[in-house]
Formats: C-alpha cells, sequence, structure tokens
C-alpha cells in the first residue's frame, strides 16, 4: 500500500552548514551530527528505495530555529531551510511529494513574511512550529498573527513539534533535567501543555478551521481521556485565584471535545497500545501515517517497518487503512489523488 509519511525530517545542505556555523551550543545538536540520512540526501534516497510506494513529507528537524539563532538571523535561517526544502521537492517529487514551512518564530514579522514566501512562492503545504518559542506559550498574543495567516489567509495545516531540552529542570531545587527526562516524558508534556493553552486560550472558537497535526499521537492526551473529560469537566473546581468556573461556563463545547478536534500522527516508535489509543481518541480520519525518520536506533529505516507492523496488527477496515496511510494526508494537504 503507498504509504506517505506525513512527519519525517531532514536538514537541507546549506541550511546545516549554517546551522553548525551559528549554534553556540554544540552540545545541543549532538544527536543530529551522527545521523548521516538527516542530512545526507543521498543516504535518505538510497534508504527509502527499500520501500516501495513510501513517500515523505519534509519538515526540518529540530532544534527550532529561534534557539539557534537570534531574531537577526533567523529569518536567514529559514530561508535557507525552506529554499532547500523546495529544492529536493523539485527534484524529487516521486520521493519528496511536499515540504513544510519554517518560520522565524522568534520574529514575528519576518516570519509572516516567510510565511508568504514560503506558501505563496515556494509552495509549500504547511508551516511547523514549535511547542514554546525560547520558553514563550504559542498563546502569546505576539504569536496569534502567524496562526490567523496559516488558516485564514493560505488554508494550510500546522505541524506542530515539542520542543524542551535539559535546561528545563524536572524539580524545582535542580537547574536541569537529569536521565533526558526532558526528552522521554518531557515531550509528550510540551505537547500536551501546548495543546490545553489552545483549547482554554480559545484557538478554534477563533479559527475553527485549523488543522494542527500533533506530533507523536497528541501525546499524553488520548491516555488520558479522563483527566480532560471528566476531569476537565470540573474545570475551576481546583483553583481560587482565577475564574475558571466562568471560562468554563463561556465554552461552547466541553473541553475534550476541542482536544478531539486535533489532528495527530502515528510517530510512537512501533507502539502498538499507542496508536490504538489513539485512533480510538482521535478517530482514524485525524490519524496520519508517521515514522519520526530518521531517528530511531538504526538511523532511518527501523520506524519505516515498525510503525506500520503496529498500524497493520490493529483491526482496521481497509477504508482507515488507506485513509491513514495516504488519504488523510492528501486531503489535508489538498493535494488530490495523483501527486
Amino acid at each position: 500500500m503507498r504509504k506517505i509519511d506525513s512527519y519525517s525530517h531532514l536538514f537541507p545542505p546549506a541550511y546545516f552548514e549554517r546551522m553548525k556555523a551559528l549554534a553556540k551550543d554544540q552540545g545541543a545538536i549532538k544527536r543530529w551530527l551522527t545521523v548521516p540520512v538527516l542530512y545526507d540526501l543521498d543516504a535518505r534516497l538510497k534508504m527509502m528505495d527499500e520501500f516501495p510506494g513510501y513517500q515523505q513529507i519534509l519538515t526540518l528537524s529540530s532544534p527550532p530555529i529561534e534557539f539557534v539563532a537570534g531574531p537577526e538571523d533567523s529569518p536567514e535561517l529559514a530561508r535557507l531551510a525552506n529554499d532547500g526544502m523546495a529544492e529536493i521537492v523539485a527534484q524529487h517529487p516521486d520521493k519528496f511529494p511536499a515540504f513544510v514551512a519554517s518560520l522565524p518564530m522568534n520574529n514575528v514579522e519576518a516570519a509572516l513574511r516567510e510565511m508568504d514566501r514560503a506558501i505563496g512562492k515556494l509552495g509549500a503545504r504547511g508551516i511547523q512550529i514549535f511547542t514554546n518559542v525560547n520558553g514563550r506559550p504559542l498563546d502569546d498574543p505576539e504569536f496569534w498573527p502567524i496562526f490567523e495567516k496559516a488558516v485564514n489567509e493560505y488554508q494550510v495545516p500546522i505541524w506542530m513539534h515539542p520542543a524542551r531540552g535539559a535546561n528545563f529542570p524536572d524539580y524545582l531545587t535542580e537547574k536541569k533535567s537529569k536521565f533526558e527526562i526532558w526528552w522521554t516524558f518531557g515531550w509528550p508534556y510540551e505537547t500536551s501543555a501546548a495543546m490545553t493553552r489552545m483549547v482554554f486560550s480559545g484557538f478554534f472558537d477563533k479559527l475553527p478551521e485549523m488543522k494542527l497535526i500533533t506530533h507523536h499521537m497528541g501525546a499524553m492526551i488520548p491516555f488520558f481521556d479522563g483527566r480532560v473529560g471528566p476531569g476537565l469537566d470540573q474545570f475551576g473546581s481546583r483553583t481560587s485565584d482565577e475564574d475558571y468556573e466562568g471560562l468554563l461556563e463561556r465554552m461552547p463545547k466541553r473541553p475534550i471535545d476541542y482536544f478531539r478536534m486535533f489532528y495527530a500522527d502515528t510517530a510512537l516508535a512501533g507502539s502498538k497500545a499507542g496508536v490504538a489509543c489513539g485512533l480510538e481518541f482521535f478517530g482514524a480520519e485525524k490519524v496520519l501515517f508517521a515514522t519520526d525518520c530518521p531517528f530511531d536506533p538504526e538511523g532511518g529505516p527501523a520506524f519505516i517497518r515498525s510503525i506500520p507492523d503496529a498500524i497493520d496488527a490493529l483491526d482496521l477496515s481497509e477504508a482507515d487503512r488507506e485513509g491513514i496511510y495516504f488519504g488523510n494526508a492528501l486531503k489535508l494537504l489538498k493535494m488530490g489523488c495523483g501527486c
């Protein structure tokens, strides 16, 4: 069956070299330097040839552009990323039918201009954001024009990737997160927190047509559907210094119904239970096949094998399988059925 990997990562060569030059903390990019398929296009194409019918929607890998570069340099870095992605898609449309635009989120005016250029001129099919902007929440009013433009002007989906490093401590008495807890559990928390801020900040009421793809199957939300369901039906009962109960009364829908409006992907490292949980929560029509390539123990191919194994082990109809593997992506990205 045709498979469109809706969340795979790549560093275009020019971007990769400039990012390495700008990165002040080389330790922060240690992992990326040891995965050739991430930045070597020939290695990527050779690996993909092992999987007939397999294609990738290209997204830039973390770290976020705004983490690497300040507001003066980040616009140039975003342009390099998007130019490189567009060139790769143009050269290899059979392997890479589309790419997602990267934005310099620490320079909102430049981000809006780059969105115009990347979508309007280069043909990007959406934008990628991270769950925070150097520690600032996405519902900060400064970032609102980016969401508004993506949804209302361009009607493109938004890819949301977690962003959290060891500098986010797990305990108030410490200065850093130990044992890579910041990644293992911090990334799912980051995604869930960003989703919750969007729900209660009214994103879906103001932008009802917003299509936002949450990486890693909506993170914690599907497993904790009882907490975001009956639990948040009691929103405000635990808080005395803000009128959350009044906010809940003003919301047109239950909180859990807003959470179901997000999209999700299957990038769960091959977890059958996780995929089943996410499908039950979001519904097959809102789940897209994704592998997180090349971040697996083999540096590329492992999750391309194991994630379909997990999907195919479930009792899904052929229509649902087709939707997950390629149909939902084609519809979301408005690519028709012949790309």
